[in-house]
């Protein structure tokens, strides 16, 4: 199993800011597996961007690009 890079408690945080009352450890787990897969996804394709424009650096045209990209749907 891999550990997650996400902190829980900022994504509960999230679903509490989005009108939740209350939100089961088990949902937040899920939440931040769903998170850090879109997240991976987006900075992958981010860096293809930069890589593709002969670049080390990922800017943030990178990421609104690969966001606009993106065909999971995060």
């Amino acid at each position: 199993m891999m550990k997650n890079e996400l902190p829980v408690a900022p994504v509960a945080r999230i679903v509490k800011n989005a009108g939740a009352e209350r939100i089961s450890e088990e949902a937040k787990k899920v939440l931040v597996e769903v998170l850090e897969g879109c997240a991976t996804a987006v900075a992958e394709k981010a860096v293809s961007y930069a890589k593709h424009a002969g670049r080390k650096t990922v800017k943030a045209e990178d990421v609104e690009l690969a966001v606009k990209s993106q065909t999971c749907k995060c």
